[in-house]
């Protein structure tokens, strides 16, 4: 019987909360406060879960063999690092005293670059399990 890694477990917090962060901002432009002061709260949620999911994820790397799947998840370490490093700059470049900002252009181009890195992330760590199956009970 194998050990369920909890990194899986873990990486669907971050990326909701994220993605939901980013919908907030674009979605103030229209709606104004009323969506915008979501995105504070998403954002640190999704850091703190995606520091447990780092870790995690850093544990489960030693189950990677060398070769082309090391080679992926060194991009999809580098990808979240990226994606992490956005979002927690979204989230520390206005700290009003722990209350709401109205996002503005520097905001928007962090959640821009933040979403690009988290999608090439995922995407590969799709291929760690689907194509390279790591992780993966194996009959």
């Amino acid at each position: 019987m194998s050990r369920h890694p909890l990194h899986p477990a873990l990486v669907h917090f971050p990326i909701a909360c994220w993605t939901l962060a980013v919908g907030a901002d674009v979605a103030g432009l229209w709606l104004g406060h009323r969506a915008w002061q979501w995105s504070g709260g998403l954002l640190a949620v999704g850091c703190v879960v995606a520091a447990a999911a780092m870790v995690a994820g850093l544990v489960d790397l030693v189950r990677v063999p060398e070769g082309a799947a090391m080679r992926v998840a060194w991009m999809h370490l580098g990808a979240m690092l990226l994606a992490f490093s956005c979002f927690l700059a979204r989230l520390i470049v206005h700290p009003e005293r722990f209350q709401p900002v109205e996002p503005d252009m520097i905001s928007y181009l962090l959640d821009a670059a933040g979403f690009l890195a988290l999608a090439f992330g995922g995407w590969f760590g799709g291929q760690l399990v689907y194509r390279h199956r790591v992780g993966v009970d194996r009959p």
